[in-house]
């Protein structure tokens, strides 16, 4: 191949790359509000507990419009012991299941994602990747939904995710001498507002 045609190839290259990095800029994102519900059922009554912090990052593609086009990066970590109820017996229960002397924290990290356009600045994201719980962690899918805001620059992600205890090797806590059980099914929902 002659020299001229190999400079061409290179600087067509070159001029694509740029035409793609001014056209679609990745933007880092720390989360602001973290809100968490985990819910399940117990022989007496159903149950729920709350956290409201925790820590998350991601990294979105967002195109010269104003698109979210892509996510390349998204973790997070929830200390466990910020989960509370309105019980300190079933929360302290909660955290001897949840194994939180060896293992503090919840957490998600990315693995793939697809960004789909649901209009406006709503989308639907199909999430791929590895969640630790009590020191077990599984390959999972989150199906959520995301919100964009020009305005602030500001990206919404909201979800429910519905599993089993004992898929992370967590029996099911108990309370008082075991008359009280808690089922093996539990959700998680999440509401996690990022900015820049």
């Amino acid at each position: 191949m002659k020299k001229a045609s190999i400079t061409k190839i290179a600087l067509l290259l070159a001029i694509n790359l740029g035409i793609y990095t001014v056209a679609t800029a990745q933007t880092v994102f720390q989360s602001q509000s973290f809100d968490i519900s985990l819910k399940g059922t117990s022989s007496l009554h159903d149950w729920e507990m709350k956290a409201a912090k925790g820590t998350s990052e991601a990294a979105f593609d967002v195109d010269q419009s104003g698109k979210v086009t892509a996510i390349s990066r998204l973790s997070f970590t929830l200390p466990a012991k910020n989960l509370k109820s309105d019980h300190a017996m079933m929360d302290n229960n909660t955290y001897k299941a949840l194994k939180t002397d060896k293992n503090p924290n919840i957490s998600f990290v990315l693995t793939s994602a697809t960004v789909t356009s649901t209009g406006g600045n709503n989308y639907q994201l199909n999430c791929k990747g590895k969640l630790s719980i009590a020191g077990t962690t599984n390959q999972t899918d989150l199906l959520a939904t995301g919100k964009y805001n020009p305005a602030d620059k500001s990206f919404t992600i909201s979800g429910m995710k519905k599993m089993k205890m004992t898929d992370y090797n967590v029996n099911p806590p108990t309370v008082i001498f075991g008359t009280i059980k808690t089922g093996n099914d539990i959700s998680i929902s999440y509401n996690v507002k990022y900015n820049r």
